[in-house]
């Protein structure tokens, strides 16, 4: 069986007052590809906060291949394997594509002071590894003949695959998409598909995604997660989850 990649151990998030995640408990296994679904308000980008380091959790903990990484900065956590997209595309707007994608390579990067002032021939080497392996993720997105405009210049679909370049160049173990698919027309959200298989058995990822729609969702996940307010109410197959009354519930209304 594989073996575990992510735990979470009964995360709680407070606000002041409001409990937008209730003791939430789950593990994702390496290799899996699994949905995290809910309706508006049920706290699935507050997940992706916590697993992050975005938030502290109030109460609970998180656990990447069996050490604690809750209470890690956000940097750190993204250096030991976990990278994400945001559900409002966060990218450098200002500078080109392709330095979008060398400063997530520069992350994992580290220069000796002495390269880094004199410029040797190492640094040169370094920066060239840097430079051809972002040109290739960008081949892989299609964006290679846009390495030299700015990101704020894209379209929305290709800044959508710019942001999924940029958090696979920081080399992760766990991917994370907080609606990747939002606000494209159904043959960009098709092409998503087919790119995210594609880019988990490249770069051998494990994925969890967050995301509304629903033909996105059954047909890539091998298991989706379904929260409400806060509480998971369902763990299972997409036939399990389709099926489950509660989950019906949640999103239709408890007299459908």
């Amino acid at each position: 069986m594989p073996a575990n990649l992510l735990e979470a151990r009964s995360l709680t998030m407070n606000f002041g007052g409001l409990t937008a995640v209730v003791n939430l408990s789950f593990q994702i296994l390496k290799g899996e590809l699994v949905g995290l679904i809910g309706p508006n308000g049920a706290g699935k980008t507050t997940v992706f906060n916590m697993l992050t380091g975005v938030y502290a959790p109030s109460e609970g903990s998180v656990y990447l291949e069996n050490e604690l990484v809750s209470s890690l900065k956000p940097h750190t956590i993204t250096q030991k394997g976990i990278a994400r997209t945001f559900q409002n595309i966060r990218l450098f707007n200002d500078l080109s594509v392709l330095d979008n994608v060398r400063i997530a390579f520069h992350s994992r990067s580290s220069f000796p002071i002495f390269d880094a002032v004199f410029l040797t021939p190492r640094f040169f080497k370094k920066e060239k590894a840097i430079y051809d392996n972002a040109m290739e993720l960008l081949g892989i997105f299609g964006l290679a003949d846009k390495k030299d405009e700015k990101a704020k210049n894209l379209s929305y679909g290709q800044m959508r695959r710019l942001e999924i370049a940029r958090a696979l160049a920081t080399n992760p173990k766990l991917l994370l998409l907080d609606e990747p698919a939002a606000g494209m027309n159904p043959q960009e959200t098709e092409e998503l598909t087919e790119l995210i298989t594609e880019i988990r058995e490249k770069f051998d990822l494990t994925i969890l995604l967050i995301e509304h729609d629903m033909s996105l969702v059954m047909k890539l996940c091998e298991r989706i997660m379904v929260l409400d307010y806060g509480i998971l109410i369902a763990n299972g197959t997409p036939d399990e989850v389709r099926a489950n009354r509660r989950v019906i519930e949640a999103y239709l209304g408890g007299d459908v």
